[in-house]
């Protein structure tokens, strides 16, 4: 009976260790340890749109990253290939994405769903421009621009279900790498 005691309160805090845990999360994401399984691809073809890229996770001497490649075009309703990661666990204290970057001195974009964003085209986005060297930038949460006066003004960042690397909104070409996406 008393092995029966000590094996519950074990469990007990172990579980109740484990919840408080999660709600002090930050998270982030260096792109090792199989990224292929938390991110995924996608493009416009989803919706009719013609755009086409592809995502691959590569690595450089210390460094792992995804590059984000394709063509974006307009043409039927579309404009935009992204990755996109489903995100739990943050709490209310995170106040940025930060991420370290580095492409073709193009614009691109980072959504954020949440818990609100109930329709597919409903997102929060920000803006970032890279250019050929890489450069950490930092986005304030309270900066996201929702896409929908439907959606609350502000993000709060519990709430947040994904987060999406895009390339979005007019005709160009890709070419986004990316190796660190973190949550602060």
């Amino acid at each position: 009976m008393i092995i029966l005691d000590i094996f519950i309160k074990l469990i007990l805090i172990s579980f109740f260790s484990f919840s408080i845990s999660l709600g002090n999360e930050k998270m982030i994401d260096n792109f090792s340890n199989n990224p292929e399984l938390r991110w995924i691809f996608f493009a416009d073809t989803v919706m009719g749109g013609r755009s086409s890229g592809i995502a691959t996770f590569e690595n450089s001497f210390d460094d792992r990253y995804v590059h984000l490649s394709g063509i974006v075009t307009t043409e039927n309703n579309g404009g935009f290939i992204q990755i996109r990661k489903k995100v739990s666990g943050l709490d209310n204290s995170i106040q940025s994405v930060n991420l370290k970057v580095k492409g073709n001195n193009e614009t691109y974009h980072v959504f954020l769903r949440t818990s609100g964003t109930i329709l597919p085209w409903q997102y929060y986005k920000a803006e970032f421009k890279v250019n050929n060297s890489w450069k950490k930038i930092s986005i304030p949460i309270s900066k996201f621009e929702r896409s929908s006066s439907f959606l609350s003004k502000t993000i709060k960042s519990e709430t947040i279900r994904s987060i999406g690397l895009v390339a979005f909104g007019r005709d160009f070409e890709a070419d986004l790498y990316v190796s660190e996406v973190i949550f602060k």
